[in-house]
């Protein structure tokens, strides 16, 4: 695969190839070692596309898994305890829940980093919520994002979010005092 598109979301590709540059370089080496036409395999069932031969998730996100901890790189889970106490009348308990957890796809050096295929809500959790946790728990200090383009998007199921999407919603968002620095790669065939 390739990366097809760049964008800085709160100075993150300058902090990014100013302070983990080996580690760029390696997120790099992992997208080029993905060969897309062997994870061409999902025969669509949609309405708007029967039969048609489509990029499959699951099979792309096992790739990347391998290729990411071939090279060290480790999923990294924070423990999650959800209070009860704003539950009112016969929901009212002292026992928080407990058993959840947030984790991130891959960490290495203070870098976190997401590859997402899936659905447009994941794309802004992972940079306006999830690293930010994970940073806040001291496990990441920038992230990276990786995402399809809309030309690969679209040779997925239908409702797979893009690149030009996110990069848009973030523009037109902002940035926040608590958002860390991230680089958002779009990736395509």
């Amino acid at each position: 695969m390739i990366v097809a598109g760049v964008y800085s979301f709160n100075g993150g590709k300058e902090v990014v190839e100013a302070e983990y540059s080996s580690n760029l370089e390696e997120v790099k080496a992992i997208i080029a070692a993905i060969d897309s036409a062997r994870h061409k395999t999902k025969i669509s069932k949609e309405k708007t596309m029967p039969g048609k031969l489509l990029y499959s998730p699951p099979s792309l996100n096992k790739a990347f898994k391998r290729e990411f901890e071939a090279r060290g790189w480790q999923e990294e889970r924070v423990n999650c305890e959800y209070s009860t106490e704003y539950y009112v009348g016969e929901f009212k308990s002292e026992q928080p829940m407990s058993g959840a957890f947030r984790e991130m796809d891959f960490v290495k050096d203070r870098m976190g980093v997401e590859v997402q295929f899936g659905k447009y809500a994941f794309m802004v959790y992972n940079v306006a919520a999830k690293m930010t946790i994970f940073h806040r728990q001291g496990f990441i200090d920038v992230g990276v994002e990786i995402v399809p383009v809309k030309d690969l998007a679209a040779e997925m199921s239908t409702g797979v979010s893009y690149f030009e999407q996110f990069v848009w919603d973030l523009e037109h968002r902002g940035i926040a005092d608590i958002d860390i620095p991230v680089l958002i790669l779009g990736i395509a065939p």
